[in-house]
């Protein structure tokens, strides 16, 4: 490395630094609001929570749309655990579909997580993986498997073997499964910039539930063609959540953004 490259290291670190510490004054200079943290999961990105995250913020509420690596569960988690450390005061984490299963994870040894909301989610418990914690035959209905999906293989080091597989919705099938209630240009926007699951991800187990001691909610979307309703309902009923509904497909942090921003406004209230 020369010296020019090691002192914009150096610029670049200590500019991050600067910046994170700033974010955590704003956060703590925010008082009784926590920051409220939004997990996307497979098939998504962080951009899906745009119409949340705006109205969050008209109502002076911190928010971080985190990027979900889909790696595998034992990493995301960690990478999302590690911004939450970064976080001053209460924190309000939010997870969509595999990110359910991140947030159940991330939220482990971080007690300023004060509420768990879950949104057309996995809540999967100790030794469960998003593969396995729904049996297709007592919760039929989920349009996506191998006839709707691409497979990928990809090089991964962490992986058995050394190869990994990217899984993708197929684009003539993005919208019956994922987004049926979303307008045809902006589900096919979405199939195109789909961030897929990995593998490892989809099949990695998960450690000792956060639901367990962490005040939980979950919007139950009743026209789910990915994650059966009546599987949810299980899942939330299991980590004794409270419960909200709405007529929705899996994308509803796109089609039912007020519904996603109500059952969090409500965690918030109680996260104090």
């Amino acid at each position: 490395m020369t010296a020019a490259a090691g002192a914009l290291v150096l610029v670049f670190v200590g500019t991050a630094t600067a910046s994170a510490t700033h974010t955590n004054a704003d956060s703590a200079a925010g008082g009784s609001k926590p920051t409220i943290v939004f997990v996307h999961g497979a098939f998504a990105d962080s951009s899906g929570w745009n119409a949340e995250v705006s109205a969050l913020q008209r109502l002076g509420y911190p928010v971080i749309a985190a990027a979900d690596p889909l790696r595998g569960l034992t990493g995301d988690a960690d990478y999302v655990r590690s911004i939450l450390k970064t976080i001053n005061g209460p924190i309000v984490l939010v997870g969509h579909s595999y990110g359910g299963a991140v947030v159940t994870n991330a939220a482990r040894g971080v007690p300023d997580v004060r509420a768990l909301v879950y949104v057309g989610a996995y809540v999967p418990d100790q030794g469960e993986s998003i593969a396995t914690v729904l049996d297709p035959a007592t919760y039929p209905g989920s349009l996506l498997g191998k006839d709707t999906t691409d497979v990928r293989p990809f090089p991964n080091p962490a992986a058995p073997g050394g190869t990994d597989a990217d899984i993708y919705i197929k684009p003539a099938d993005f919208r019956s499964v994922f987004a049926a209630d979303v307008p045809a240009r902006t589900a096919a926007q979405m199939a195109a910039t789909q961030r897929p699951l990995s593998l490892t991800a989809e099949t990695q187990v998960s450690g000792a539930p956060a639901w367990k001691t962490v005040p939980s909610w979950d919007l139950i979307t009743l026209n789910d063609k990915a994650i059966p309703p009546a599987g949810q309902r299980f899942m939330a009923r299991r980590a004794h959540a409270h419960v909200e509904t709405v007529g929705s497909s899996h994308a509803v942090m796109v089609s039912h953004p007020d519904a996603v921003v109500s059952i969090v406004l409500d965690a918030a209230r109680h996260s104090g």
